[in-house]
């Protein structure tokens, strides 16, 4: 070797050797910043695969930094930076939702602009240290970019874009769900509990969770089995033939469909096991049918519960489909309102919100709405009580849909006045501070538990107005009223618990299907949000649907099955676990058009063929009632 050499030699394992030291002070202050029992710096001696699995992709960005900057130091802060947000983000979720995120959370950041800026923007820290401190972070490395000098030179003789390219596919890979990463982020290794991401967050770390569950996700896609279903169509026929083959009624009824933001009975609670907080619900109660309602979410993630009545769709069945309205695009899903359309519903949603947010616009032209009445078609005067459009509102909206002739109607209003977050000051202060709260529950806690009771109560009161109405109009009208899940209340529940002792992920809702004309005695009925569907056109006296037959006599036994993502699951027996997964085949199949062949033994009436996806096959706009504005979905 020439005495030249050696010197440029040095230089090159001096620079390597300061690569390989900051990448081992990233990993460590990754798993740092984790906190998660399997990644702790401690472990890189006994399990390093862990603690560099989880801070890998933020490494691959810090070298793609480096091959931009040069610079060694703001390279890896700025990638560090990037991960301390990704994990504030993740412990705000936590505190409120109580699980950690996951793959199909990102899908937010599109809702930002169309509405979800508003809506989120409520959940940040009050606090400013956060604030400054992310300031503080900013102002470190642009001293950095200012003042550390470069690595190496400008000129590499195109080294410096090979490795950039070769980086940044590496990157683009990881966030594609490239299939060979699994030997990587091998769920068998690094501990994956695919039931529970945050089990597997505190074994493998937050960033091998996302990977490995965004992996699990597109690898392993529902695949139906239809001998499987058949054979459960087939154990059937005799009773599903029954089923469809009763007459439907004559003259079809309106039905009105309230799903009310965040409601539940708090009864469930200790501390309120004995007090009657949602007097008109209990009132209607005496004469229909109610119970629990079991549903795909907690504390937020509405469209799960929404997809769930609207289809008849389980999503247990879909690890694919987290939040099914911002995947399933433009396809036409099979759907509670295709039913009602053929049976001649005029059939129209109410929403009090951004119609873009949660893409309900593209995707109730999907399930087959006539009209969608949004916050734009709402009059410019309607009330707002705390954060939200009141309830108060949402009921005058629907009063103005009703009509007293014409085809009969489906609503299916979607509340949001009880909204969280909690901290935000309600109309009527005196009213809301009057609210008892249970011994223990203190400072902040007993504000955000007070200010929701002030907006559940609105919501029971809205209820029983409505009802008292309809009950008075010459047309016939079924009511069905349900809260899409718990409100986020994560530290009240941990502080005061529930009368069952269970986990507040597992914690059944409440849902009522009522006709406010009715003298009937009460039924107590628990069942799951994507049951509702049948035992509503059951109730309407619409029968020949052979699909929404088979959950009405299948779904019973399944019912307590669905829960929100990380509950606990029940204890379930072999026969209850075979009927499960034959019903898994039987709603894939349904999702993709595939299940009417398999029907078609049971009789009932055929659904409509999906049609051409183009501009003609969108849904014809029905008439707008009088004084709306409201839009067609199209």
């Amino acid at each position: 070797m020439t005495p030249p050499a050696l010197p440029d030699l040095r230089r090159t394992m001096s620079r390597i050797a300061m690569l390989l030291v900051v990448s081992c002070v990233f990993v460590l202050l990754a798993g740092l910043l984790d906190g998660g029992q399997g990644v702790l710096p401690l472990r890189m001696l006994d399990q390093p695969r862990f603690l560099i699995a989880n801070a890998l992709p933020g490494l691959l960005f810090a070298c793609l930094l480096l091959a931009m900057t040069r610079r060694l130091l703001l390279s890896f802060g700025l990638a560090y930076l990037l991960l301390a947000l990704v994990y504030g983000i993740n412990a705000l979720k936590v505190a409120n939702l109580g699980t950690p995120l996951l793959p199909a959370d990102f899908r937010m950041v599109g809702q930002l602009r169309k509405g979800g800026t508003h809506l989120l923007a409520g959940y940040l820290p009050h606090s400013p240290w956060p604030y400054l401190a992310l300031i503080a972070g900013v102002l470190v490395l642009v001293a950095a970019w200012r003042l550390e000098p470069p690595l190496f030179a400008r000129r590499t003789g195109g080294k410096r874009l090979v490795a950039g390219g070769v980086l940044a596919l590496l990157l683009g890979s990881v966030f594609a769900g490239w299939s060979g990463w699994a030997k990587v982020y091998n769920g068998h290794v690094l501990w994956m509990e695919p039931w529970s991401a945050a089990s597997t967050r505190v074994h493998a770390g937050l960033i091998s969770e996302l990977v490995m569950f965004d992996l699990q996700y597109s690898l392993h896609k529902p695949k139906p089995d239809r001998a499987v279903a058949e054979q459960l169509i087939d154990r059937s026929v005799d009773s599903l033939r029954k089923r469809v083959d009763t007459p439907n009624a004559a003259a079809l009824p309106d039905i009105v469909v309230i799903q009310s933001e965040s409601f539940f009975d708090p009864t469930i609670t200790n501390g309120y096991a004995h007090t009657d907080l949602t007097p008109n619900l209990h009132r209607l109660a005496a004469h229909g049918t109610s119970g629990g309602l079991y549903v795909p979410t907690f504390g937020g993630g509405t469209i799960r519960t929404e997809f769930e009545m609207l289809t008849g769709l389980s999503l247990r069945y879909f690890d694919n489909l987290q939040f099914p309205y911002l995947q399933m695009g433009r396809k036409q899903v099979p759907s509670l309102v295709h039913v009602l359309d053929e049976h001649g519903y005029e059939t129209v949603a109410v929403h009090g919100n951004d119609p873009t947010f949660w893409n309900r616009n593209t995707a109730f032209k999907s399930l087959g709405f006539q009209r969608f009445v949004s916050q734009a078609d709402f009059p410019h005067d309607a009330p707002n009580d705390g954060k939200y459009m009141a309830d108060s509102a949402m009921t005058d909206e629907i009063l103005s849909q009703l009509k007293d002739s014409g085809p009969p109607q489906f609503i299916f209003a979607i509340s949001i006045e009880a909204h969280g977050p909690y901290d935000v000051e309600p109309k009527d202060t005196a009213a809301r501070d009057a609210i008892a709260v249970p011994a223990g529950i203190v400072g902040k806690d007993k504000t955000e538990l007070q200010n929701y009771i002030y907006h559940m109560q609105h919501a029971d009161q809205q209820l029983g107005r409505l009802a008292d109405i309809l009950a008075k109009r010459q047309r016939p009208t079924l009511l069905l009223f349900y809260g899409d899940h718990l409100p986020a209340l994560t530290d009240v529940y941990r502080t005061n618990g529930f009368v069952n002792g269970g986990d507040m992920l597992a914690q059944p809702g409440t849902w009522l299907l009522v006709d406010p004309r009715s003298t009937a005695q009460p039924v107590h009925e628990d069942t799951a949000a994507w049951l509702m569907p049948g035992q509503l056109l059951d109730a309407a006296g619409i029968h020949d649907d052979a699909y929404y037959a088979l959950t009405q006599q299948i779904g019973p036994q399944l019912v307590t099955l669905t829960r929100a993502p990380g509950a606990p699951l029940p204890d379930v027996d072999d026969a209850t676990r075979q009927l499960d997964q034959s019903m898994a085949s039987v709603e894939q199949l349904r999702m993709n058009h595939k299940l009417q062949p398999l029907l078609a033994k049971v009789g009932g009436k055929a659904p409509t063929p999906p049609p051409a996806t183009t501009a003609s096959s969108a849904p014809v706009m029905a008439a707008p009632a009088a004084g709306s504005q409201a839009q067609a979905v199209r």
